[in-house]
């Protein structure tokens, strides 16, 4: 029989903040627009759930091609977020992930629980969900881009 706890545990999610470089245009950001509560039809970072059996590194892989259809993309662990409050279904923890593309890598298909996903110029984001704002504005200065 499976240990359980009698107290609450917290969620765990992953997120991806990728950019697209291109030496003819400014750096752009990889965003998508949620098809599910919270926050429908908002922009928040690609992202999602682990599976319990999955690596937090595959995880955010995996959500980043479900939800963009991108693939080959070297993601890094950027830093983890917990700040409490930064999601209305529970106590969650972000690790978030970083990585870059190119042109030659940058068609998107949105699928899964995205109903769009698109570039934006980095100075030009649309309002965020969750503390996503927060999220990448922390990778813009690590990184210092």
């Amino acid at each position: 029989m499976p240990y359980t706890y009698d107290y609450p545990r917290m969620l765990v999610t992953v997120d991806s903040v990728v950019f697209l470089k291109d030496k003819e245009s400014p750096l752009k950001l990889l965003l998508v627009k949620r098809g599910n509560e919270p926050y429908k039809d908002a922009y928040a970072l690609p992202g999602g759930f682990p599976e319990m059996d999955e690596l937090l590194a595959d995880a955010a892989k995996r959500e980043l091609l479900e939800e963009t259809g991108l693939n080959a993309i070297d993601l890094k662990q950027l830093a983890t977020f917990d700040t409490i409050g930064r999601d209305p279904r529970g106590r969650n923890i972000a690790v978030v992930h970083y990585g870059f593309t190119s042109p030659s890598n940058c068609k998107l298909l949105a699928g899964d629980d995205a109903a769009e996903a698109e570039w934006f110029p980095i100075n030009e984001l649309p309002p965020l969900a969750f503390d996503h704002k927060e999220v990448i504005e922390y990778a813009l200065a690590q990184l210092g881009l």
